[in-house]
C-alpha cells in the first residue's frame, strides 16, 4: 500500500490526521494483529498457575475459567487504547498508542497464585486496581523519578523479567505443568507443534519485511496449531458452550488484600510507567522526528494507570503500552492516532464476544509454548538491548554483578527464603525487586569512578575494561 494512497507526508505526521476509511480500518485492524497473541499470553499463564487453565473444569463448574480473562484482555486492551488515543480530560497521550496485557508483571503475578489456585485471584485482581491507581499518580511526577533509573537499572529489571519467564516456555512447549512426570511430557507429539511455531516464526521474521515480519508470532502460532490439528491435539469443547455476547460484572473475581501483590503491583507500576516513557518517545520521533511533550508523556502515564485500575476491578491483568506497535508505526510511518482508535474498537468487540476467547482456548499449550519462547527470548534480548547503553566500567560491572547474582539465585532457588513471611518471599523470589533495589541503591551510592585494583581480587582475572 503506497503512502501517497493514504496521505501527503505532512498529514501521515500528524496524529489528528485521518485516513480513508477504506485505509484506516484495515491498518487499525494491523495493529491489533501485531500485538494480539502477545495480550492475551499473560493471562493464560496465570490462569494455569491458578488452575483454570488448559484442561481445567473450573468453568463447568460454575467458576470463571480461562475464557473470561482472556476476555478481559482484549476487551480492557481496547478501552485503555482509547484513553490513550481520544483522551479522557489530561488522561491519554492523543497519540497512537497501543495498550496491552503486562508481561512484566507475570513474575509478581505467578507467585501471587501458586498454591492457592482460584482463591488467590480476588487478591490478584485487587492489588491489580489498587496498583493502577499508584501507577495513575505516577503521572504527576514521572518525569521526577526517571534519573533513579538509568540503562544499567532498567536493562537489568527488563532482562530478570525475562530470565523468570524462559522457563514457562520450555514447560508449554514440552506440554504443560498437568503433564509434567508423565510420559507424554516433552514427547515428540508435544514439540513438534511447537518446534513448528518456532521455525516458521523465525523464518518469517527474517525472509520476509513489513507487516508479515511484524506479527511473525502470530503466523508461527496459526501454522503450529494447523499442524497440532492436523495431530488430534485440538478440542473444540470450550467453543460449543460459549456464549455470543458477554458483558463483564465488577470484581468477578472476588476482593481481598494482600500486601504483597500490592506492593508487587505498585513497584512493577514504576517499571511499566518508565516502559511507556520510552514508547511514547518512540512513537513521536519515529512517526514526526520530534520528542514528545510533557504534556503527552503525563497523559500517557495517566492512561497507563486509569486502564490497569478499570480492568483490575472486572478481573483484567495490567496494562502497559506495546512496543511493537511503535515499530508498526515506523514501518507505515501512519501517525494518525484515529487509525489506532479502529483497532482499539475491534479490540473491544472482540472482547466482548466469549466466542473469541474460547477460541483461543482451543490453541493446545504445546502450541502457544513455540510463541511464546520466541516472545520471552525476546523480552531477554531486549533487556540487553537496553545493558549496551551502559559505560561497562567496573564500577557498573560491580552493581550489576551483585544485583544478578542476588536476583536470580534467589529466583532459581526460592526456598532460601522459606522462613521469611510470604508478603516478602512473593516480592522477593520474583527476582525483580531485589534486583532494582540493589541496583538502584548502588547506583545512587557508590562512588564513581571504581578503580581497576578494587574489582582484581573478585573477577577472577575477567574485570573487564570500560569503554
Amino acid at each position: 500500500m503506497a503512502k501517497s494512497s493514504i496521505g501527503t507526508p505532512e498529514q501521515l505526521a500528524d496524529p489528528n490526521y485521518t485516513p480513508p476509511l477504506g485505509m484506516a480500518v484495515p491498518l487499525g485492524i494491523q495493529h491489533v494483529l501485531a500485538m494480539f497473541v502477545a495480550n492475551v499470553t499473560p493471562a493464560i499463564i496465570v490462569c494455569g498457575a491458578a488452575g483454570i487453565g488448559f484442561g481445567s473444569d473450573q468453568g463447568a463448574l460454575g467458576f470463571p475459567d480461562m475464557t473470561y480473562m482472556i476476555q478481559m484482555s482484549m476487551l480492557f486492551a481496547g478501552i485503555a487504547t482509547l484513553f490513550q488515543t481520544i483522551g479522557l480530560g489530561p488522561v491519554g497521550a492523543r497519540l497512537p498508542i497501543v495498550q496491552g496485557t503486562s508481561f512484566a508483571f507475570i513474575p509478581i503475578m505467578i507467585p501471587a497464585v501458586a498454591g492457592l489456585g482460584t482463591a488467590g485471584l480476588s487478591g490478584l485482581m485487587t492489588g491489580v486496581l489498587i496498583g493502577g491507581m499508584f501507577h495513575f499518580c505516577l503521572g504527576f511526577i514521572i518525569g521526577k523519578i526517571r534519573f533513579a533509573l538509568p540503562p544499567l537499572v532498567t536493562g537489568l529489571i527488563v532482562l530478570m523479567i525475562g530470565l523468570s519467564l524462559v522457563k514457562v516456555g520450555i514447560q508449554y512447549a514440552a506440554g504443560g505443568v498437568p503433564l509434567m512426570g508423565t510420559e507424554a511430557f516433552g514427547s515428540l507429539a508435544k514439540w513438534t507443534p511447537a518446534l513448528v511455531v518456532v521455525f516458521v516464526t523465525l523464518g518469517i521474521k527474517f525472509f520476509t519485511d513489513g507487516f508479515a515480519s511484524v506479527a511473525s508470532v502470530l503466523i508461527g502460532i496459526i501454522c503450529g496449531y494447523l499442524v497440532a490439528l492436523a495431530m488430534g491435539q485440538v478440542s473444540f469443547v470450550s467453543l460449543d458452550r460459549a456464549d455470543w455476547f458477554m458483558v463483564p460484572t465488577p470484581f468477578h473475581f472476588g476482593f481481598s488484600f494482600d500486601w504483597a501483590i500490592v506492593l508487587g503491583m505498585c513497584f512493577m507500576a514504576v517499571v511499566s510507567a518508565i516502559e511507556t516513557v520510552g514508547d511514547t518517545s518512540g512513537i513521536t520521533k519515529g512517526g514526526a522526528g520530534r520528542e514528545a511533550t510533557d504534556t503527552e508523556i503525563k497523559g500517557a502515564t495517566f492512561a497507563d494507570g486509569l486502564g490497569t485500575a478499570v480492568g483490575g476491578m472486572f478481573g483484567g491483568l495490567p496494562n502497559t503500552s506495546f512496543s511493537q506497535n511503535v515499530g508498526l508505526i515506523a514501518i507505515t510511518g501512519v501517525m494518525s492516532r484515529h487509525v489506532v482508535t479502529f483497532g482499539a474498537l475491534f479490540l473491544i468487540l472482540c472482547g466482548l464476544v466469549p466466542k473469541v476467547g474460547a477460541f483461543i482456548n482451543t490453541v493446545p499449550i504445546n502450541v502457544l509454548g513455540g510463541g511464546v519462547i520466541v516472545m520471552f527470548g525476546m523480552v531477554c534480548a531486549s533487556g540487553i538491548s537496553m545493558l549496551a547503553d551502559v559505560d561497562w566500567n567496573r564500577r557498573n560491572m560491580v552493581i550489576f554483578a551483585v544485583a544478578l547474582s542476588v536476583s536470580l539465585g534467589l529466583q532459581l532457588e526460592p526456598s532460601a527464603l522459606q522462613h521469611l513471611p510470604r508478603t516478602l518471599q512473593i516480592l522477593l523470589t520474583s527476582g525483580l525487586l531485589p534486583a532494582a533495589a540493589i541496583a538502584v541503591t548502588l547506583n545512587l551510592l557508590l562512588p564513581s569512578p571504581l578503580g581497576a585494583t578494587a574489582t582484581e581480587e573478585i573477577s577472577g582475572g575477567m574485570a573487564g575494561h570500560g569503554r
